[in-house]
């Protein structure tokens, strides 16, 4: 820490209760829905034009985890969310629950990057008919009309990665720290090896989970890794005897519910919840196969995946639209921002006839990179520094988690990154999809990744728990 002063809390009884860095001072006292403790909250206010420091500002919304024991603390770890586009401080519960462990020794810190969150999240509601959930990625209405309304309150070609990166280390010197460890999944390994890059001196060690190299330019690969991921699914299916016995034909299964949904959408009955009349819907290829590919990231939904193909080869869509219909869940990826993200770092550097190769045949289609192509060709475009896409190199420990049943970035991208750190270990995890949700003992990966940040290396951890980090069953009926 680079302050000498503290600021001593006291508890109801008057005994001091946590000696804090003085950079924690700048903060408040905060409760947040859903976390019975008190964490520590603020707002670091930055430009949006870094570069000119001037006009319009940010109030970066910034959460900080106390360390269960301040006094010895070490060096804290800076959580980096996916998407992009998703809000750091709502994993602020998982520290304050099944992840409090990991505030053993140090602080947790969660920062909206710009653009997020309550940092100017860049997005616009939408109503949410039964429809909806079933429509295109990025309808060209949709995407005019928020392009027109954010506009009115943010430069949209200044919410990259890179300048995001650098608002982190701002917080990082608001804070008082001097090194920190980052902890990125998805998108957030992106913005995690951005930031090593361009802030190497202040990095102690990375943890990667389900890596996105700066090279990804994503969606490019989503359907080869989709393809892939899918393929692997279905082969468990055949070799599950319950699954086997309720889908006998199931590759059938899959290829003919697509060849229907290409001769023709299909439209469908459905029973809004607490409504006694139906709803008709359509339901388009592209959006099908797009539904269950996503599917596919977490184990538990990707158990379902062969009694929803099976059902909808049949003509039954029920299976498909309790699961695609879900109002419950809400939008936790701010469409501005990873438009913003995507059509200054990926879009433009897809080669059409390289994706149209690459998709031929494939179940998956060519459906992501035509909706972001067009969607990108109605955003600004940001942008990057010239060396974007090169790989990053780092000396820093670094610890790597990939799923073998990963539908978007599969284990060959940790391997492509690791090449470069050479204090890296990759760990694959054979039955994972996109992280270890769904899983057998999903605590597995943060006990080896609390292992890593005490010891600082990557070196003799004890990683022998995924091997019992099991799927569940298959879902037959």
């Amino acid at each position: 820490m680079t302050s000498a002063a503290v600021l001593i809390l006291l508890d109801a009884s008057g005994c001091a209760k946590h000696r804090l860095p003085g950079g924690l001072s700048k903060l408040k006292p905060c409760r947040l829905v859903g976390i019975d403790e008190e964490l520590f909250c603020g707002k670091l206010t930055v430009f949006e034009n870094r570069e000119t420091r001037s006009g319009r500002t940010i109030d970066l919304n910034i959460v900080v985890l106390p360390a269960l024991d301040q006094k010895t603390k070490a060096e804290p770890l800076f959580d980096l969310a996916g998407g992009p586009g998703a809000s750091s401080v709502d994993r602020a519960d998982f520290y304050a629950g099944p992840g409090k462990e990991y505030r053993r020794g140090r602080d947790v810190v969660c920062v909206d990057q710009r653009g997020t969150g309550k940092s100017n999240r860049l997005s616009i509601s939408r109503e949410k008919t039964p429809q909806y959930y079933l429509s295109e990625m990025f309808p060209v209405d949709y995407v005019k009309e928020m392009r027109h309304a954010l506009e009115k309150r943010a430069d949209l070609t200044k919410y990259t990665t890179s300048i995001a990166m650098d608002d982190l280390d701002d917080v990082r010197t608001w804070l008082g720290y001097d090194r920190i460890n980052l902890f990125g999944g998805s998108y957030g390994t992106q913005a995690a090896l951005v930031y090593m890059r361009r802030h190497p001196d202040h990095v102690r060690s990375a943890i990667l989970l389900a890596v996105a190299p700066t090279d990804l330019k994503m969606p490019l690969h989503h359907s080869e890794s989709a393809a892939r991921a899918m393929d692997l699914l279905l082969s468990e299916c055949e070799q599950d005897s319950a699954c086997h016995a309720a889908f006998p034909q199931i590759r059938d299964d899959w290829n003919n519910v697509l060849a229907q949904l290409e001769k023709q959408p299909a439209r469908v009955e459905y029973f809004p919840p607490g409504k006694s009349a139906p709803t008709i819907v359509e339901i388009q290829r592209g959006v099908f196969a797009e539904k269950i590919r996503t599917w596919m990231y977490r184990r538990d939904q990707a158990a379902r995946l062969p009694m929803i193909v099976h059902h909808a080869a049949n003509g039954d869509f029920v299976p498909f639209l309790q699961q695609a219909v879900a109002p419950s869940i809400p939008d936790f990826v701010a469409d501005g921002m990873y438009l913003s993200v995507t059509c200054a770092e990926d879009v433009p550097f897809i080669n059409r006839e390289e994706a149209a190769q690459l998709t031929a045949g494939n179940p998956f289609g060519n459906y992501r990179v035509f909706q972001q192509t067009r969607a990108c060709g109605m955003w600004p475009r940001g942008e990057i520094p010239t060396d974007f896409l090169e790989p990053v190199s780092s000396n820093a420990p670094v610890l790597i988690f990939s799923g073998n049943m990963d539908p978007v970035t599969p284990p060959k991208y940790g391997e492509e990154v690791a090449k470069h750190l050479r204090n890296s270990r990759h760990i694959i995890i054979a039955e994972a999809g996109h992280g270890d949700d769904g899983l057998k003992d999903p605590g597995c990966v943060d006990r080896i990744a609390i292992e890593f940040l005490g010891k600082g290396d990557a070196k003799n951890l004890d990683a022998s728990c995924v091997e019992g980090m099991a799927p569940p069953p298959f879902v037959t009926n």
